[in-house]
């Protein structure tokens, strides 16, 4: 029988960053985040996958939640203020009522359950979309109404609206690689949000993320952000896409437990990326230059 304690679980609403995610800014998209939240302005965040974007949310989120004034000895901060953050994985099947709610049974009668959504508008929440392209395109219009002066949800089945608390903001994300005729934004949608584009950050300070999440030394977090930056000029020569500092940052774990750097980087970045033999070869052979 599994013990109680060996999970936490949370209401939606009541989910908040507690510890600050670690986090290096590449350029100035920390401060044109605070800029949009501070207006009320949903974002729009483009990049390859493993690139930061959720990170970037939680410690966005994080950041926000705390005062942004000095403390000195003449001055208190402002008062802080949690914000949830409740993020939503979107996918083919997801419809509108996953989002806003719908009635359920319970006993003999029904009772109306809020969706996720309902819920951030409620709560202030900072509600993130993960890669939205994937939802159909009638579940991503429920979402017009918060993005624009209206700032409300309409809740059709209740014949409801719901403001929207002064503290939410819509986040948005997607990956602009796997775009199609099928899976893109339609312009109505991306015209309602301020876009900020994650793309893979420079070696230096991809090796910085490496060594801090992995643990392995500067040189070996150097070699790792090397080979990531030299996997993504193989794009369009055969790999769809270039690796993402996430799987470079399982290789570096592996290596920090006793794996051999080149076995490592086979497992964790060549056959992860791709299962076409000659490219892995390819990503192999730039790995043993790197790794001699």
């Amino acid at each position: 029988m599994a013990n109680k304690d060996t999970y936490t679980s949370y209401q939606t609403e009541e989910y908040y960053i507690k510890e600050e995610p670690f986090y290096l800014p590449v350029a100035d998209e920390v401060e044109l985040f605070e800029v949009a939240y501070s207006q009320q302005m949903p974002i729009l965040l483009k990049g390859p996958t493993g690139t930061g974007k959720t990170r970037f949310v939680e410690y966005m989120c994080y950041r926000l939640g705390k005062p942004l004034t000095k403390i000195t000895k003449k001055s208190q901060p402002t008062s802080t203020t949690s914000i949830p953050l409740m993020t939503i994985a979107c996918h083919e099947d997801l419809t509108a009522s996953d989002l806003v709610g719908r009635y359920l049974l319970q006993g003999d009668e029904t009772k109306w359950m809020d969706g996720p959504l309902a819920r951030a508008v409620k709560v202030g929440a900072i509600c993130y979309l993960d890669e939205v392209v994937e939802a159909r395109k009638d579940t991503t219009v429920l979402i017009h109404p918060l993005t624009d002066h209206r700032r409300y949800l309409p809740i059709d089945k209740r014949g409801e609206v719901i403001e929207a608390h002064k503290d939410f903001l819509m986040v948005i994300s997607y990956n602009p690689g796997y775009q199609s005729a099928l899976k893109d934004l339609k312009h109505s949608t991306r015209q309602r949000f301020m876009a900020l584009e994650l793309n893979s950050p420079p070696p230096e300070i991809e090796s910085k993320i490496i060594e801090h999440e992995s643990g392995v030394s500067p040189e070996i977090s150097l070699s790792l952000a090397r080979l990531g930056e030299k996997t993504r000029n193989l794009k369009d020569h055969g790999l769809n896409e270039g690796v993402g500092t996430r799987l470079l940052v399982y290789a570096g774990k592996l290596i920090k437990n006793g794996i051999a750097p080149r076995r490592a980087c086979q497992v964790a970045v060549s056959w992860a990326l791709t299962d076409d033999f000659q490219v892995q070869r390819s990503i192999d052979e730039v790995t043993h230059s790197i790794f001699e």
